[in-house]
């Protein structure tokens, strides 16, 4: 029985927090009877709209799981017998087909017949145009995001009629398509966003921050910002198999040791993101089933801002790469969960990515670059990182600081609220030197350089601007993978990236995932958000 009597049985009230209890009165007793599915995370969920500005990742799991795309993509089984996204296989989602023009400059695609929104009137392909056009407008992320699939403004999408849009390409792209799958080109009931907005809000942002409006497998029952977010079920979604349970309980519990807690005693279904130290000790437990999936795409690093003096000159970002302990960081920030990224070759013909930077741990030439800089007396610079993400923040930034000590380089810990990170560290682009973890959606090379090393882009927290860096990003990112031109110029995008180092890689991470033995249906995702569309319970 999930309640708050057999919780407090195994677990003091002392030992879960006083933050727990509310959540604790909350859980209902359907949860018992497989009706409810409970889900934990550390994390804040600041709105319902991804399209607003400062939207944190956390919340991208409302566009996921209460709207519908175009298209999804398909699924494959990771060699550890798990479940995973699988990036080269689109499948539909609103749209039952579609075809791409001949000249590969269009596509057209056809929504399924029996789509419906909530309120139970029609999706049309007027409803997908709107949202399409707000996506490529409001700006930010999202129209960024947009961009970066090569859809920039709403001339490039038409209604044909109620069921057919057409897309319109500036060029043709390898991004296109896929990047009609991910959180951001969600489709809303445009009739009642319109009926919510206002002149000075003609998006109806304000809206939809609290009142979602789609079509999608759950609708919002209850959102407590800071608590608890609730879903319960559209019977009525067309856009693939129905969930396995008819309400998700998504409980924001900031204490990973109460999380911990409560997956260990079975009293949650299942814990989302946990710690490395955790996955590692609770797999070798061998009664809480975990799922750890290397993040594609993905790195844990460390930004210095060039918008901060002394990082002006490269050779000091070059010195701070030497002077990382990364394997010390990995062995007690990363659990030796991931894969590392340093100690690689200083010239490699590989274009994968990502791929081991040729920094190790080597305080001499560390010293003996800052020597040669204005800075060779050391300097003083805050080292921040997102407290959402301290279970892996925090050691990393204590064993960095120790290491730039040692070459003169003085740190302040600032420890920065979860709920305020995206906009401090990602949109204003202010933090001296910080901790970040970005992980690109469409997999390849060159979009993850599009936003993590184009000025202006959001993940390029550094400030980094390079006009050589910018020219390879834009000839590549549209370019077809098997052009003769695509390899030379990845090769050169990384070479340059590990020697102007605006980023040190320190590792890639694994996602982890706990669990109760009796959940089925768990996939990993590269939008690394809650997707409890497949969730359910395995039969008796």
């Amino acid at each position: 029985m999930m309640n708050r009597r057999d919780v407090l049985r195994g677990v003091s009230a002392a030992t879960l927090g006083a933050g727990v209890l509310p959540f604790l009165k909350a859980l209902p007793a359907a949860a018992a009877a497989g009706d409810t599915l409970v889900v934990v995370t550390g994390t804040t969920i600041n709105s319902l709209d991804l399209h607003r500005t400062g939207t944190n990742r956390p919340s991208y799991q409302v566009a996921v799981n209460c709207y519908d795309r175009l298209l999804t993509f398909g699924t494959k089984t990771m060699p550890d017998g798990t479940l995973a996204y699988d990036y080269d296989t689109l499948k539909p989602e609103l749209a039952e087909s579609w075809e791409v023009a001949p000249d590969g400059m269009s596509v057209v695609f056809h929504l399924r017949a029996n789509a419906t929104f909530w309120d139970g009137t029609p999706v049309t392909a007027e409803d997908v145009k709107w949202s399409l056009d707000r996506a490529v407008t409001v700006g930010g992320f999202p129209t960024t995001q947009m961009q970066a699939g090569g859809l920039t403004e709403p001339g490039q999408f038409e209604a044909v009629d109620d069921k057919t849009v057409r897309i319109r390409f500036h060029r043709p792209s390898k991004l296109t398509l896929p990047d009609l799958a991910v959180p951001v080109p969600f489709i809303i009931n445009s009739k009642v966003a319109r009926a919510n907005a206002t002149a000075d809000d003609p998006w109806a942002m304000e809206y939809l921050h609290r009142n979602p409006a789609g079509s999608g497998a759950f609708r919002v029952e209850r959102w407590d910002p800071g608590q608890q977010l609730v879903y319960v079920r559209n019977d009525g979604w067309t856009g693939g198999p129905l969930p396995g349970v008819k309400r998700v309980i998504i409980r924001e519990i900031p204490s990973q040791a109460t999380r911990r807690a409560l997956v260990e005693r079975g009293d949650i279904h299942l814990s989302y993101d946990i710690p490395a130290k955790d996955a590692r000790e609770l797999a070798a437990g061998g009664k809480v089933p975990v799922v750890g999936t290397p993040v594609e795409n993905c790195l844990n690093v460390l930004c210095p801002n060039l918008s901060f003096e002394p990082f002006r000159d490269k050779r000091v970002r070059q010195a701070i790469a030497w002077a990382i302990p990364y394997e010390d960081i990995f062995r007690n920030a990363g659990y030796g969960r991931g894969a590392p990224m340093w100690g690689g070759a200083a010239s490699s013909d590989s274009i994968a990515w990502p791929q081991p930077s040729p920094y190790t741990t080597d305080y001499d030439k560390a010293k003996a670059l800052l020597s040669e800089t204005a800075f060779a007396g050391g300097f003083e610079v805050p080292l921040s990182f997102d407290l959402g993400t301290a279970e892996w923040g925090e050691p990393t930034a204590l064993l960095i600081q120790e290491g730039l000590a040692k070459i003169g380089i003085r740190t302040t810990i600032d420890k920065i609220p979860g709920a305020n990170w995206r906009t401090v560290a990602l949109v204003e682009k202010k933090l001296p030197l910080h901790l970040e973890n970005f992980g690109g959606w469409l997999n390849t090379p060159d979009y993850y350089f599009y936003w993590a090393y184009v000025k202006g882009n959001l993940f390029n927290s550094s400030n980094y601007d390079d006009d050589e860096m910018m020219k390879l990003v834009d000839e590549t990112l549209h370019m077809r993978m098997d052009d003769p031109a695509y390899a030379p110029k990845i090769r050169r995008m990384i070479t340059k990236a590990f020697d102007d180092v605006p980023r040190i890689p320190l590792w890639q991470p694994s996602f982890e995932v706990a669990m109760r033995p009796d959940v089925a249906g768990y996939q990993f995702w590269f939008h690394r958000v809650p997707d409890v569309r497949t969730l359910g319970f395995r039969q008796a």
